[in-house]
């Protein structure tokens, strides 16, 4: 194989494929970048058996075949590398000759035949979906995923098709996240798990543009991204979601209408007393016109007045500060509405439309005069 191309398309090409590479395996080949010029373009893929990523890059064939090189040594030799045409030749020892400008490396590739190569997925329905829309969607909810493997299906987000809404849900035990998001066209109803891992990869390389649209593909066992020119293949988490629906309550005894910058800088200040990795949770005391959030730990304490439009009973409930600072972030509104019951009871933060829903669990806490 010999190929010639720019500089910039291979290391764009090679970081966009490495997210798929796997990073814990006892089979070697799985720690490659297959670099394919056995056809008319130059395809590098990366495969961990669980998440597969494939794109196409700009350049020239003079002769065609493939190499499995290992990632890591790849990714950084073509950092590295000058800013100019790039050659990769291999023999058939899998001797691999890199060389740009006065720079030459040499390396063992393993053969291309080995490798891996992506499902060839049977796509039952599709999606269209705008690459800006999708990459909010994943940054609004991706926060409430478990990172505890103990369920899986915590690990992942449901997504759920119904005529021409797609629902986005996640959640962790202590927290709910929801986006809902109107598609241009009805579609067939379909529910299924997508893992978490896959989303922020596939968020992270996608360009995001408000013009630009993803193709989402499902069949029983995958989930196939298509946007550009690369694919992403992904297992689906197996097993039934959750009801989310018998999960939430649309009663409330306390309704406020709060300004969200100030909400969230006044729990931002507040968490500075915070070491990481304590459990203190801040206080907040909702009375007439006015909200005031304390927290005590070992560093001191702090108390703050916030003004709030209040409909209901006064309340006193606590939370933890981060999953409050993690909701706030991603609400785009400059107001947010909360509703809660009582101090044992879940809020809600949601717009009237409801397009987004963030129920966080309250905590216990001993008051402190």
């Amino acid at each position: 194989m010999k190929i010639v191309c720019k500089k910039n398309d291979m290391f764009n090409g090679v970081q966009i494929v490495s997210k798929a590479v796997s990073n814990k395996t006892t089979m070697s080949i799985l720690e490659c970048i297959l670099v394919d010029a056995a056809n008319d373009v130059i395809t590098l893929t990366a495969n961990d058996m669980d998440l597969g990523i494939k794109t196409v890059i700009e350049g020239e064939i003079l002769e065609k075949g493939m190499i499995a090189l290992d990632a890591k040594i790849f990714l950084e030799i073509v950092r590295k590398l000058p800013d100019s045409d790039i050659t990769i030749e291999t023999d058939s020892s899998f001797k691999t000759v890199i060389t740009c400008e006065k720079s030459k490396f040499t390396i063992i590739g393993k053969s291309g035949e080995d490798f891996s190569y992506l499902p060839a997925v049977e796509k039952e329905d599709s999606i269209v979906i705008s690459q800006f829309t999708l990459k909010e969607v994943v940054r609004q909810t991706i926060f409430s995923i478990s990172d505890n493997d103990s369920n899986k299906l915590m690990t992942g987000e449901l997504f759920e098709i119904n005529g021409n809404e797609l629902k986005v849900v996640s959640l962790d035990g202590h927290r709910i996240s929801i986006r809902k998001i109107q598609l241009k066209d009805n579609y067939n109803s379909r529910k299924v798990v997508v893992p978490g891992k896959t989303l922020n990869e596939v968020s992270k390389i996608l360009p995001g543009g408000a013009d630009n649209d993803v193709i989402i593909s499902f069949t029983s066992k995958h989930i196939v991204f298509e946007f550009d020119n690369t694919v992403v293949v992904s297992r689906l988490i197996e097993g039934e979601y959750f009801k989310i629906d018998q999960m939430l309550s649309s009663d409330y005894e306390t309704k406020l209408k709060i300004n969200k910058k100030e909400f969230l800088n006044c729990i931002d200040r507040a968490t500075l007393l915070v070491r990481e990795g304590d459990k203190k949770p801040i206080i907040i005391n909702i009375t007439d016109q006015s909200m005031e959030l304390k927290i005590n730990s070992v560093l001191g304490s702090m108390n703050e007045d916030i003004d709030i439009e209040k409909e209901g009973k006064d309340l006193m409930i606590g939370f933890n500060p981060k999953f409050l600072i993690d909701a706030l972030k991603v609400i785009d509104d400059e107001e947010v509405d909360l509703y809660m019951v009582n101090p044992k009871a879940p809020c809600y933060i949601k717009n009237i439309e409801e397009s987004y829903i963030y129920m966080i669990l309250p905590v216990n806490f001993t008051t402190v005069s």
